[in-house]
């Protein structure tokens, strides 16, 4: 098994993200793509990760494996790597370790011992969304941050034509509107306005998945799970659902 990556800031920015909210995790390799499906610890949030064979320049996977790593390790492995440099990664099968060699004007290679898998296989849940929007993922990151000043929840609202964003508490509060235009898509069935509240800790987490694509697709309904998608064709797509904040105001 042997993969090379032209990018490694796509591997390196998205093993950032996630491990912001999970640390060891299970990885299924097989011919076509890399795929990582793990839930954080408090069971609020659970992260898709998809890189595909298309995205390398070299790819070889001789049959389907299943690997558990420790995100942390990994991550600061990446960090070493620069944006010129070429990402070589494979397995040790003797001593159990995954080896990542970093290759620019000079050679590094890492080794990174390979843990037990624990915990169930995670499956992604079958969810029905009345409302999709699409808009730039920095337009989205901001909106974040613009509500963490203020709470510690943020209320989703979307209407025909118009997406709010707003947060409250006791003595504070920040609200914004986005209205459809060429950049910005909004979808929904029915007439009727879709409001659902989430937590702002795990959005500004999420967010950060504008660091990999320039647009990002949220998924809705009212006191439903969110799911916010970012892709990058024919590379990779890294998605998250996040179960509702209940209301206790």
């Amino acid at each position: 098994m042997k993969f090379v990556l032209a990018e490694p800031r796509l591997l390196k920015e998205s093993i950032s993200i996630i491990s912001e909210l999970v640390n060891e995790v299970n990885i299924s390799i097989d011919k076509n793509r890399i795929e990582l499906i793990a839930m954080d610890p408090a069971n609020v949030a659970m992260v898709i990760f998809h890189m595909l064979a298309s995205a390398f320049v070299e790819y070889s996977v001789e049959k389907e494996t299943k690997i558990a790593i420790n995100l942390d390790q990994f991550k600061q492995i990446l960090r070493r790597a620069k944006p010129s440099d070429t990402l070589e990664i494979g397995i040790d099968q003797k001593d159990n370790q995954l080896v990542v060699g970093i290759k620019g004007e000079i050679t590094r290679t890492f080794k990174l011992t390979l843990i037990e898998a624990e915990g169930r296989e995670q499956k992604i849940p079958e969810l029905k969304f009345s409302t999709r929007i699409e808009l730039p993922s920095n337009l989205l990151e901001e909106a974040i941050e613009d509500m963490g000043v203020v709470a510690e929840s943020v209320k989703f609202e979307a209407e025909k034509g118009l997406f709010s964003i707003q947060a409250e508490s006791k003595f504070n509060a920040a609200h914004m509107q986005i209205k459809g235009d060429d950049k910005t898509s909004i979808s929904l069935n029915g007439s009727e306005k879709i409001p659902s509240k989430y937590s702002l800790e795990y959005l500004k987490k999420i967010v950060k998945g504008a660091k990999l694509a320039d647009m990002a697709t949220l998924e809705f309904d009212k006191e439903y799970p969110l799911k916010t998608e970012y892709t990058i064709k024919d590379k990779l797509r890294l998605s998250f659902i996040l179960a509702p904040r209940v209301s206790t105001d």
